[in-house]
């Protein structure tokens, strides 16, 4: 299927692994141009490489910074002529005891996972609307649907977004102008993060980091964990043309681990 977005540009943000590299990925497969974040420059400059490599039809550009600050985000959108497609990524926060956390902590993960996705889209929704054209993706987590009880800084700063998403996506000044924004909620993927959780889980109960995340991916219902290349192809369809109509949902990728019917 040719999902009708060659030539658009993108900023994807955090790009440089992980599930933002699996949409940076796919966008690109699909002759999208794209501006790729994150902070450490190395493995930023190694994903470009591989980006241009994969696709030499379009443009690969990074930015080097923390798109968490006022400073980052305006190099982001500097490095670009236009934003067409906005994909809000961010590391979450980490994980513990909400007795443990200082006001510094929840501003941290407020700023990282709340309020930095909403000032992209403050600074990008209105010109997609006036181009007649844009979608924008927030990558959250399956905790919005079912929260996790060490992870309450980020219950609280994706639940934040969330609901600010779902007024934001239903104003007609935005979807009668076929700009879109969904949430997407990963399970649990293949990533830096998932292998972090299984070494402090492996530090505390003396089982081996294999043995855990074995025992993982048999609890899920696909008897296995996620790849960031899934992520990112849906990711690509949800971006696409042919995506108009599909706009503030949030989108549950866990392998079926979720037991609800809603």
């Amino acid at each position: 299927m040719d999902l009708g977005i060659a030539g658009r540009w993108a900023l994807v943000c955090a790009a440089s692994k992980g599930l933002g590299k699996g949409c940076a990925r796919a966008l690109v497969s699909e002759g999208v141009n794209v501006v790729i974040t994150a902070r450490g420059a190395e493995a930023l400059e190694a994903t470009v490489a591989e980006l241009r490599v994969l696709n030499t039809g379009v443009q690969v550009r990074s930015v080097t910074g923390d798109i968490t600050t006022p400073e980052g985000r305006a190099a982001a959108l500097a490095a670009m002529p236009q934003v067409d497609i906005l994909i809000n990524n961010a590391g979450g926060p980490p994980p513990g005891d909400f007795r443990d956390w200082d006001r510094a902590a929840w501003i941290a993960a407020l700023d990282a996972n709340m309020l930095t996705p909403i000032e992209l889209m403050k600074a990008t929704v209105d010109a997609m609307a006036e181009r007649g054209f844009g979608r924008v993706v927030n990558i959250t987590s399956g905790a919005v649907k079912a929260p996790i009880d060490i992870l309450g800084l980020s219950n609280g700063a994706r639940s934040g977004l969330t609901g600010f998403v779902a007024g934001l996506a239903r104003q007609p000044k935005l979807a009668g102008r076929n700009v879109t924004i969904n949430n997407l909620l990963p399970g649990a993927f293949d990533t830096d993060r998932l292998r972090k959780t299984m070494q402090g889980a492996a530090q505390k109960t003396g089982q081996t980091i294999e043995a855990l995340t074995a025992a993982r991916a048999k609890s899920i219902p696909a008897q296995r964990v996620g790849h960031a290349d899934e992520f990112g192809a849906l990711c690509a369809f949800v971006c696409s043309a042919h995506a108009g109509y599909l706009t503030g949902q949030n989108i549950l990728l866990d392998g079926g681990n979720f037991p609800g019917t809603f």
